[in-house]
């Protein structure tokens, strides 16, 4: 599968930047150090002057990428699940059984996350610990709609739209599918974040990670 990514290029939105990283070394030094320097010191604290000390760069030149640091965010984890996406259509595209599929589906949203080592400037476990904390971000603001209409999280709602139709084709009678694909995906994120910082309102641990919950609820609940 690593060969395969190494050669497609991960799509974003080009509403969320204002010149494209993928295309300047730069760029992929913002990208890289971004995921970096999140994971450091968290959203909160990251600002583009942080950055440009961090790459040696001007503040200004970042600016000349992303119109703020919500932007970037909003690319960062768009970047994430279109990369998600095209795991889940690569690893599920050979598998015949409904259920199993549904199962790998579900095993690739859910996972802790490895680097790629396909795509260079993009830590992947990384980024994923920085999905995990803070990509509720991008979406829990006054802007939502907006970005929405804007197509901001159209590659978020793919990988939700993909796994739907396997629950749909699993159980075609069960009667919530969207809802119960957006709560293992963000479920996920949710379990992942109490099994780091607040264990004691999760059964996940070093032992039972969020996967096999998602696992035993959908193996128990689409059952004909």
């Amino acid at each position: 599968m690593e060969n395969l990514i190494t050669n497609i290029k991960i799509q974003v939105n080009p509403k969320t930047y204002v010149k494209d990283p993928e295309t300047s070394t730069l760029g992929k030094r913002i990208i890289q150090n971004s995921i970096l320097l999140i994971d450091e010191i968290g959203f909160e604290e990251f600002t583009f002057k942080k950055l440009g000390e961090k790459i040696g760069s001007n503040e200004s030149s970042i600016y000349r990428y992303f119109e703020n640091k919500h932007k970037l965010l909003v690319y960062l984890s768009s970047w994430y699940w279109a990369w998600m996406e095209y795991r889940l259509v690569f690893s599920t595209a050979n598998i015949e059984n409904k259920l199993e599929k549904l199962k790998k589906a579900i095993c690739i949203v859910t996972e802790t996350i490895q680097d790629d080592n396909a795509t260079e400037h993009v830590n992947e476990a990384i980024l994923n610990k920085i999905i995990i904390e803070e990509f509720t971000k991008t979406l829990y603001n006054k802007h939502v709609d907006e970005e929405n209409k804007e197509g901001f999280f159209l590659i978020y709602k793919q990988v939700n739209y993909r796994i739907e139709k396997m629950v749909e084709e699993v159980n075609p009678d069960y009667p919530y599918a969207k809802s119960l694909v957006s709560s293992i995906i963000q479920g996920s994120l949710h379990q992942h974040f109490l099994k780091n910082h607040l264990k004691t309102i999760t059964n996940c641990n070093d032992e039972i990670n969020p996967t096999s919950f998602y696992i035993h609820l959908i193996e128990n609940l689409l059952k004909k």
